[in-house]
């Protein structure tokens, strides 16, 4: 327990939380009421433009990325996540306070939440969801969080060992699944696969049933805390080729087709019946060189790294893979994110890039071997390998199924160069620590006093002092070219004709629809 001075200092919190619960609530007001008298109708049917994998219906492994938010942020629910016209709402949670030190954090628990089995849900199932959480920041978590405390069935305090203030950033947002909150009684009886078989959760829909690699279909839950979803069927398709989710679209057989490519996208700008939609969420495109921390390899010599960076036409590859929707980008921190550098990219100048393969040693270029890129964005990676060749970079692409690859990359058996792409939210920081932070579970390495400015960084309470230190870390990647930025991603959403309201960027910094919220046209 705290001591009481403690306690009293949690009821001072600052009157921005309190206000921000009570906004929250008022603009909730009117369809919550208004939906518990509405009956869901309808179904709707989202294509995915990667393989939905059952893991994601357990956020305890969650990676770094926006996309299996897309399903969990259906079926699951957490205490404090983004919400229509909040990058960080109170959900599960009705209310939260912090202590005038930044040690404690308080939460109070909705009244009357259930899981979708009928469970209640209380901070039993809060705590056992974090502590069992393996994700993405869950090694910053440990090392900060001193212990959970549950205090009753509505009230639960986590004790910091010392202040951070990104404590809410990596439990409150996108930037980890580690605030997603599980039924433990049912997750205890069914254990780990059982549970990515059937999943419980306490989500606006509810599992049906699931064709791994296939589809997932989920139902309407009518006891969601905010209020029952509009349409009663939602179902998740996996459409990992971008002409066959167009065709869908156009047949009807897709009411969103998700993060086309350039030319589907410019289709569906064609034809009156559809509506293509930027998204704004907080992802972006890189090369990561893997090996420029080995003095034996090629890639250790930053010449060869900016020859890279000269040698992407990123204005061209925009045009061709989102539309010109994509913003060129200088550093791999999303500009919408708070403390992001606002940099310009390097420009695009293939002589300068050949200049610098001679001073390396390459005066006729070189054979890089193979180029890895992420799945599910084709246009950029072919458009990105054809920059590098032309140059006298020379690579072959080497395609792989989309699992595979993230589990190559976090277990860092990738090498040389490969395309990634990013977009859970947070800030800054939390981009850091995951890709620049040398013990950041996505890093390949890193520097001494990048790795000291992180941890002061994650002690400093003034946000002008934390944003300096954060600028500076990203002047130095840049500086160093510990990364080739290409461009902000703004996925293009091709909206079917039954769609009245598609809520996507309903939610800030999110690239799905508030599932919820949507609505069809009548019939």
């Amino acid at each position: 327990m705290v001591a009481a001075a403690m306690v009293r200092a949690m009821w001072t919190k600052t009157a921005s939380l309190i206000f921000g619960s009570l906004a929250g609530a008022l603009l909730f007001l009117g369809t919550g009421q208004g939906a518990a008298a509405q009956t869901p109708a309808g179904e709707v049917t989202v294509s995915f433009h990667v393989t939905l994998a059952p893991s994601w219906f357990d956020p305890s492994t969650a990676p770094p990325q926006i996309t299996p938010f897309g399903v969990l942020y259906a079926v699951h629910d957490a205490l404090v996540r983004p919400l229509p016209g909040q990058k960080m709402g109170a959900s599960l949670a009705e209310s939260w306070t912090e202590s005038r030190d930044g040690l404690v954090y308080e939460f109070k628990l909705r009244r009357g939440l259930k899981f979708h089995n009928g469970d209640p849900l209380t901070t039993d199932d809060v705590k056992f969801s974090f502590e069992r959480y393996q994700g993405a920041g869950a090694s910053e978590l440990r090392a900060r969080v001193r212990q959970v405390e549950i205090v009753d069935p509505l009230t639960v305090r986590f004790h910091l060992k010392e202040a951070w203030p990104d404590f809410m950033t990596f439990y409150g947002t996108t930037a980890t699944g580690a605030g997603l909150v599980l039924p433990r009684k049912y997750f205890e009886q069914v254990g780990v696969d059982g549970f990515k078989q059937r999943p419980v959760g306490a989500g606006p829909y509810q599992f049906v049933s699931q064709r791994p690699g296939v589809d997932v279909v989920l139902e309407a839950f009518p006891g969601y805390w905010r209020h029952a979803p509009y349409i009663k069927r939602l179902t998740l398709k996996s459409v990992p080729d971008g002409t066959t989710r167009l065709a869908m679209l156009r047949s009807g057989d897709t009411d969103l087709a998700l993060f086309l490519d350039g030319p589907e996208a410019q289709t569906v700008t064609r034809d009156p019946r559809f509506t293509l939609v930027a998204t704004r969420h907080a992802s972006i495109f890189w090369i990561e060189f893997a090996d420029q921390w080995d003095p034996k390899s090629p890639w250790h010599d930053r010449r060869l790294r900016l020859a890279v960076n000269y040698a992407l036409d990123r204005k061209t590859i925009s045009e061709a893979a989102c539309l010109g929707y994509c913003p060129p980008a200088g550093v791999i921190v999303p500009r919408v994110m708070d403390f992001a550098l606002q940099v310009p990219p390097l420009p695009y100048d293939p002589q300068k890039a050949k200049q610098l393969l001679a001073e390396a040693g390459y005066p006729r270029g070189f054979d890089a071997g193979e180029f890895v890129p992420i799945p599910g964005f084709s246009t950029v990676g072919e458009a990105a390998l054809n920059g590098l060749n032309a140059v006298g970079i020379r690579m072959r692409m080497r395609p792989m199924e989309r699992a595979a690859f993230y589990a190559a990359w976090q277990e860092k058996k990738l090498r040389g160069l490969f395309l990634v792409a990013v977009g859970n939210s947070g800030n800054a920081a939390t981009r850091v620590e995951s890709f620049m932070y040398s013990k950041g579970g996505y890093a390949y390495g890193g520097y001494p006093d990048i790795d000291e400015m992180f941890q002061q960084q994650a002690r400093e309470r003034d946000p002008a002092k934390r944003e300096a230190i954060l600028h500076r870390i990203q002047q130095l990647t840049i500086d160093r070219a510990m990364f080739a930025p290409i461009m902000d991603l703004r996925g293009l959403i091709g909206v079917g004709p039954r769609v009245a309201d598609h809520t996507i960027n309903l939610m800030p910094m999110y690239s799905f629809p508030s599932y919820e919220d949507m609505r069809l046209k009548s019939p």
